[in-house]
């Protein structure tokens, strides 16, 4: 039965109250620069507050991974199962979240269909809707991969808040034992006291982002106190002051160096780094440096702060033309007309054109925040919608080239049962209306294809192999046939060496005469091929045109294929053929492809004159395969 109160139905978005406050709310896949609120200049203090503030967000290591999500529409259940599996097993739980739901949302969407289907049929069949359900192991499946996801998810999250809160508690009591040091320790001992609680605050990991900057300031607080306080030689103390001024000193000039880089994301990111290492990796400095310093230090960071900001006023307008870029290239999709689309071929070029548009989106850049949901939802609707007249398309086409293979098997099957007769007469002929036919039946879904062909091919092979092999055993009639031929062939001759003039007529009428005296038995038929040698000679010495030519022996020799019954041979000759159009559309289409590199070219040009001499030779060469096509379908065999 189908449960429609599956908790699996929900979206994989849902979280528990733990989980919510630990997921960073993840990005369109479109965008990729976060642009900051434009504001007027601000304080140096609220720059580094906004600073440390970033430097706070990533302190749980919770960080927003960019996921390529693959499309998923228009793939089979068993595909979409199998990807989830793969996915799930393969990948870092934290790291799947979007790969997820766009996989949950295809595998909804076409179960959807598919149930709508079933229930269709089972009203029409009489049935009652209260009294529908329907079972598919494939959904049984991928709902327990959703709930392993989920679970395995919730366990993460709740692993990682449990982590957080261990690592805050653990940052608290080293705060107290420094606390405890300032107040209660031995002189000769606490300086090296110090040192391990220092070593001990800086092996915790991280902590929840609200509890960051409180926690460091407390600690740093009281590090401060630790100096200042310090009772026993000051050789120490002067020591560190003097170490940490130099290094605070040189990260100063780190970011100067920074202020000045046109890389503004690069700048700030460098910047954050920069902060957090004057805040946990470097001591204080000598009460009579500190405010200097960090004036310094907060002066450099807001040149930076101050560029990046003037940085995203550019973008901003920037921003703003993709988002009509964007759109005109969104209505370009909606646009394309594929009411008209027929065949393979048609849908084939609009699937070229969409991937074109799609590409084009993609480069068109970044759009601000606040459209981007908006941008990207019309782009997959419009982009569905093409998707969803394609696979109606094709799903129609599989309904087709079924019907087509069960018609072929039962050709087949019909084939199977004649070929081992010696009806001669009565079967030849039922044998050449069943290729007749199969040929008439079109496609078949692929994987079936060369399956089928073989099988018919072989049967019918079978039954001919006979037939020929009686016909060549030969009688006294074909002998009389075969001594006509030979005096004709020798009149013939005659005649050629007796004039050095041939007209097309004569070389007709032989061919026709020729013909009128019947088929010799398969153990003489090298006659026939001395009487083709005679009439190629005789038309390579014709006066008329190439083409014309080689069409009338081609004639010539199908001819002479069908008056032996050699319809295998007919049937080479038009696969033969059939794959050569092809091969030359293929590539008269790529060569016109090439002639747009030229664009600017001119008419002299020697390369686009090349292609375009290429592109004629094809078509004329395409012409006289047609009309080859033309002549072998309608020779009746």
């Amino acid at each position: 039965m189908l449960d429609t109160n599956d908790g699996n139905l929900q979206d994989l978005n849902e979280e528990t109250e733990a989980t919510k406050t630990q997921v960073a709310k993840q990005e369109t896949p479109t965008e990729t620069i976060e642009t900051p609120i434009i504001s007027d200049k601000k304080s140096e203090v609220e720059v580094v507050d906004e600073i440390e503030e970033k430097i706070a967000e990533t302190s749980e290591k919770v960080v927003e991974h960019k996921e390529e999500v693959p499309n998923y529409e228009g793939m089979s259940l068993e595909s979409l199962v199998d990807s989830f599996d793969k996915l799930f097993k393969n990948n870092q739980i934290q790291k799947i979240n979007k790969q997820a739901n766009a996989i949950k949302n295809s595998f909804d969407e076409q179960f959807s269909k598919l149930l709508a289907g079933k229930k269709a049929v089972f009203l029409e069949q009489g049935g009652e809707s209260i009294n529908f359900s329907y079972t598919n192991p494939l959904k049984n499946q991928f709902n327990g991969l959703i709930k392993d996801f989920r679970d395995a998810r919730t366990k993460y999250y709740k692993n990682l808040e449990s982590e957080l809160k261990d690592n805050l508690e653990l940052r608290m009591s080293v705060i107290e034992q420094l606390k405890d040091l300032i107040e209660n320790a031995e002189p000769k001992t606490m300086y090296n006291q110090f040192r391990d609680i220092q070593t001990k605050w800086k092996k915790i990991g991280p902590v929840v982002r609200e509890r960051y900057n409180d926690t460091w300031k407390t600690f740093h607080h009281h590090v401060e106190r630790f100096y200042d306080l310090l009772h026993m030689s000051n050789d120490f103390r002067d020591l560190d002051f003097k170490h940490n001024l130099e290094e605070k000193l040189k990260l100063i000039v780190q970011v100067e160096t920074l202020a000045v880089n046109e890389d503004v994301n690069y700048a700030f990111k460098q910047l954050q780094v920069i902060h957090k290492r004057w805040k946990e990796e470097i001591g204080p400095v000598a009460r009579e440096f500190r405010d200097d310093i960090w004036d310094k230090f907060s002066a450099a960071t807001k040149k930076i702060h101050d560029k990046r900001h003037e940085n995203f006023k550019k973008l901003r307008g920037k921003y703003e033309e993709n988002i009509v870029k964007k759109i005109e290239i969104i209505a370009e999709i909606n646009a394309i007309d594929t009411s008209k689309n027929s065949k393979h071929s048609d849908w084939q070029q609009s699937i070229k054109v969409i991937e074109g548009l799609r590409e084009k989106f993609f480069k068109a850049g970044n759009v601000p925040k606040s459209e981007s949901d908006k941008i990207w939802n019309q782009f997959k609707e419009a982009t569905r919608k093409f998707n969803r007249n394609k696979n109606t398309f094709y799903k129609n086409i599989k309904g087709v080239q079924q019907e087509n293979l069960d018609k072929k098997m039962k050709l087949i099957e019909q084939a199977e049962s004649l070929k081992d007769s010696e009806e001669w007469k009565e079967v030849t002929d039922v044998m050449k209306k069943i290729q007749a036919d199969w040929r008439k039946i079109g496609h078949v879904p692929r994987k079936y294809s060369d399956k089928i062909w073989n099988q018919f091919k072989g049967a019918c092979n079978h039954y001919f192999d006979r037939f020929h092999t009686y016909q060549n055993a030969g009688s006294k009639e074909e002998q009389e046939i075969f001594e006509n031929k030979k005096s004709l062939l020798e009149t013939i001759n005659k005649k050629v060496e007796a004039s050095d003039k041939v007209d097309l007529d004569s070389v007709k009428n032989y061919i026709k005469d020729w013909r009128s005296l019947g088929r010799v038995p398969h153990s003489m038929r090298h006659i026939e091929a001395k009487f083709s040698k005679v009439v190629d000679n005789l038309f390579s010495n014709l006066s008329i045109d190439n083409k014309q030519k080689e069409m009338i022996k081609f004639e010539n020799q199908m001819e002479g294929l069908l008056a032996q019954n050699n319809l295998r041979k007919l049937d080479s000759e038009q696969i033969y053929i059939r794959k050569k159009i092809d091969e030359s559309i293929r590539e008269i289409q790529q060569l016109e492809t090439n002639i747009s590199f030229f664009a600017n070219a001119k008419s002299d040009n020697p390369l686009l004159k090349n292609v375009v001499k290429s592109i004629d030779n094809h078509k004329s060469n395409l012409d006289d395969l047609k009309s080859k096509l033309r002549y072998l379908s309608n020779l009746d065999y």
